[in-house]
């Protein structure tokens, strides 16, 4: 484990499954329909169970970059952060700032909601094919410069699926902190 405190928020990196983090909450790699899919997004859902799409439903869509907020029915998590990644074209249409709003609204959500934790896998790298490591670069540096201007995130975790996955944002976050 990769770990680190900034401003007052511990961060954290994990080699795991997301599905059994038993933080405030766990974001979702999502699509802005939110009606589930392929990786992080349906574990998340079947693991959650039917409650986690019966309110996707009710909000509708969470468009690019954006974020919305759904209990977490049977995972260990309280509630579950949908946002819904940009799909990779190349990275000249402005996939680095969409993927960067992702994980500030996120963070955004969770203070709005008062929670105090929250889990991310990495988001965009699956099926939307975002280059890992330019992921993990703006995951990170996105995540350190919130941190730095809010408190009250005691604990934001990245719960990163395999190794792979792990040592890009082990090497971004020693890149950041160097």
């Amino acid at each position: 484990m990769d770990k680190c405190v900034i401003n007052t928020t511990r961060l954290e990196l994990v080699e795991g499954d997301i599905t059994h983090e038993a933080t405030d909450a766990i974001a979702n790699a999502a699509n802005c329909g939110l009606r589930g899919g392929g990786g992080v997004d349906g574990a998340i859902h079947n693991a959650g169970g039917p409650a986690i799409m019966a309110e996707c439903r009710r909000i509708g869509r969470c468009e690019t970059g954006d974020a919305v907020i759904t209990g977490a029915g049977d995972l260990p998590a309280k509630h579950v952060i949908h946002t819904a990644g940009p799909v990779w074209h190349g990275g000249g249409k402005g996939e680095a700032k969409a993927l960067a709003s992702c994980y500030r609204r996120s963070l955004e959500v969770a203070l709005e909601n008062g929670l105090a934790s929250i889990a991310f896998p990495s988001v965009s790298t699956g099926v939307y094919g975002y280059p890992l490591e330019e992921a993990a670069g703006v995951a990170l540096s996105t995540v350190s410069d919130f941190l730095l201007e809010h408190e009250g995130l005691e604990l934001v975790r990245f719960v990163l699926y395999d190794s792979r996955t792990y040592q890009a944002y082990s090497d971004a976050l020693a890149e950041l902190l160097a």
